[in-house]
This record gives structure tokens, C-alpha cells and sequence, in this order.
């Protein structure tokens, strides 16, 4: 394996914004890859041009279909044996191809590796902060034999990506089209490495708004569905065991509260704190501790919508096995 057999993918929706520091940073790695295909999946703003402007391939899709389809597009048009997914709106280091090219060249029994994003976000906004520092904590405590994959940093040889089917389109927006193929990966006995050193800095800038909705909608409820439906919920990532222990204790805090139990309170919010500990000193060293008194509040509703979406998502999906028994009773009978 070396760098002429990397090609590099990034889809891109009305992200001309973000794209060209993506670009720009991809052009100062320390080796360069074969190709870097740009999958334009149908924006209104100057995606092709900062495309063109940087010596990026282009491809245009004639219409919107999600970034799934547009990875799975990009894939079906590189030349390398590697393919190199990259977000829109992040920033590889250095070294980051680098070592990306290492761990596939010293063991070719790997399918993919994954990186995390580094402890020094683009945004300013103290939530923006938190998030992006939330990815880095978690990515960094993750079993280095991962039990996913990631699309905003992950490396995967075409034969196995390939082999897997590729993305599920059916995933039409920003979701969590990534984790269902590394599940699918795992099933077929594929091996998928974690190593937070591989890294890229994140550029996007949340807002209160889109954290909720990504959180709930995009990935907590159909993460749900797809655990349930694997029958399984690895200790790892953001389903480790002190996570879903973090997601218990906050909901009992809302209880105790609400039932004017101090002490019972008091209990849980130090549950929640000494689970959350090692986290909590990772902010405080890297952002002092007065972003820790905002993070730690905000934590706190991560978890608490953490179990919304998970109830949310087995309601979901109970309703969806429920209505198939339905449909499958109803057209034997018919029958």
C-alpha cells in the first residue's frame, strides 16, 4: 500500500463555504493521494467552482440524494485500491494520510481505519467548543477494534467497502449511514481501527437548534432501531455502559426533583458526575474551568434527550416489527 493508491472522497451539499479550507488543507498533507474526487450532490451555492479551483475531479449528481449516495457515487468513479472518506467541512492534519497509509500497509488483515476530530475546533461559540470536544473525548476512550465506522475521517479499502454493498442510500440525508455500514462491516467479519491520532479539525459551527435535531432525529432514534434490530449494544463510543448508565441517572435526577427529593438529587447528580469525570477534567484542561460550569449543564441535557431518543427509537421500532407481523398476517390470509 502506498499514497498513489489513495483516492480521497468528500461529498458536498451547499458546502462551498467549508470546502475550500477542506481543500486547501488537503493540498499541504505531507503526501499527496492519488486523485481527490469532490461528489457535488446538488448544491445552489459555488461547490463546482471551489472544486475546479483546487484541482479536484468532479462529479455532479442530477439530483439530491444524501450523502450516502454521494459517497457511494464518488466510489464508483476513483481509481485507488483505498478509498479516503472525508466531510466537507473538516480539515486533515498534516500527517493524516500519513498515517492512514501506515496502519494499511503494516497489517493487511485491516478493512478500515477511523480518526477523530482534534481539541481544537474551528468555531468559536462555546457549543460548537463542547460538541466538537465531546467527538475528540469520545474517539479518543473508543476501543482501538472499533465497532463502527466513521464517513467524516475513515479509510476503507474498495474491495471491502464493495464487498459490503456500500452505503445505504435509503439514508437520504445526514444520518447515520456510516455506523449502519460498519455494523454490516463487522457482521462480515471485516476489521475496522480506531486511532485518535488521525485526526482533522472540525470546522462546523452548531447551534442549540441543529444539535437537537441531529442528536434526536438524524442519529439517536435511528441508532436506536438499527441496535435493536442487531440484537446487540457494544461497549463502546457513545454506548458505552457508564453512557447508558449517565442516561439513567439523569432521568432519575428529573425524578427526584420533580418528587422534591434533595438528597435522592444530590445522589444522582454526583452519579452523573463522577461517570462523567474523566471527561469533565479533559475539558477543564483543555478549556479551563469556566467552560467546565457551561459544559457540564449542557452534558447533563445530552444525556437526558440521549434517552428521549432512545424511547423514541424503540417505540419506532416496535411499531415497525408490530406493523410487518401485520402485513404479513394480513396478505396470508388474503391469500
Amino acid at each position: 500500500m502506498d499514497t498513489s493508491d489513495v483516492s480521497v472522497v468528500i461529498p458536498a451539499h451547499n458546502s462551498a463555504g467549508t470546502l475550500g479550507l477542506c481543500l486547501e488543507a488537503l493540498a499541504k498533507s505531507t503526501v499527496q493521494p492519488l486523485e481527490c474526487v469532490v461528489v457535488d450532490d446538488c448544491s445552489s451555492d459555488d461547490v463546482r467552482t471551489v472544486a475546479q479551483r483546487h484541482g479536484a475531479r468532479l462529479i455532479v449528481l442530477s439530483k439530491r440524494v444524501g450523502p450516502a449516495g454521494a459517497r457511494n457515487a464518488g466510489v464508483r468513479h476513483v481509481r485507488g485500491g483505498l478509498i479516503l472518506f472525508l466531510d466537507a467541512d473538516v480539515c486533515v492534519h498534516p500527517d493524516t494520510i500519513a498515517r492512514v497509509v501506515k496502519h494499511f500497509r503494516d497489517d493487511r488483515s485491516l478493512d478500515a481505519v477511523i480518526g477523530a476530530y482534534d481539541d481544537s475546533p474551528a468555531a468559536a461559540s462555546a457549543l460548537s467548543q463542547y460538541r466538537n470536544l465531546l467527538h475528540s473525548f469520545t474517539h479518543r476512550v473508543g476501543r482501538r477494534e472499533a465497532s463502527t465506522f466513521w464517513a467524516g475521517c475513515g479509510a476503507i479499502r474498495k474491495v471491502a467497502f464493495l464487498g459490503c454493498g456500500g452505503l445505504d442510500e435509503s439514508y437520504d440525508r445526514p444520518s447515520i449511514e456510516d455506523i449502519e455500514f460498519g455494523v454490516r462491516l463487522k457482521a462480515a467479519g471485516g476489521r475496522i481501527l480506531l486511532d485518535h491520532e488521525i485526526q482533522v479539525t472540525h470546522l462546523k459551527c452548531w447551534t442549540f437548534a441543529s444539535m437537537l435535531k441531529t442528536d434526536i432525529f438524524d442519529r439517536g432514534v435511528p441508532w436506536t432501531r438499527l441496535l435493536l434490530r442487531a440484537g446487540s449494544m457494544p461497549d463502546d463510543l457513545n454506548v458505552r455502559w457508564g453512557q447508558r448508565l449517565s442516561v439513567l441517572f439523569a432521568f432519575l435526577l428529573v425524578v427526584a426533583l420533580g418528587s422534591g427529593s434533595a438528597i435522592a438529587a444530590l445522589a444522582c447528580a454526583l452519579a452523573c458526575g463522577l461517570l462523567n469525570l474523566p471527561f469533565y477534567m479533559f475539558l477543564a484542561a483543555r478549556r479551563g474551568p469556566l467552560f467546565l460550569c457551561y459544559a457540564v449543564p449542557l452534558d447533563f441535557l445530552f444525556h437526558l434527550y440521549s434517552g428521549v431518543s432512545f424511547v423514541l427509537g424503540t417505540g419506532a421500532h416496535f411499531f415497525s416489527v408490530m406493523k410487518a407481523s401485520f402485513v404479513a398476517v394480513t396478505r396470508e390470509e388474503t391469500s
